[in-house]
């Protein structure tokens, strides 16, 4: 349990840090600003899937994915 809980959050340390490499490089791609905002909308909303994903199957709630 203790080694799924240091997992968890290692996994929710590395989507923070890409999550804010993302935020941090997306200005300094030329596009027009609604192309942006749609853009940076779809990053967090799949940040957030992968976060409750991750929390449903910490929780049993999901089976977890095999690779």
């Amino acid at each position: 349990m203790i080694g799924t809980l240091i997992s968890v959050i290692l996994t929710l340390i590395v989507l923070g840090v890409i999550l804010w490499a993302l935020e941090q490089l997306l200005p300094m791609i030329p596009m027009p600003a609604p192309f942006a905002q749609i853009i940076r909308v779809l990053i967090i909303v799949i940040i957030v899937l992968v976060v409750v994903y991750i929390i449903a199957s910490l929780l049993g709630a999901v089976a977890p994915l095999r690779f």
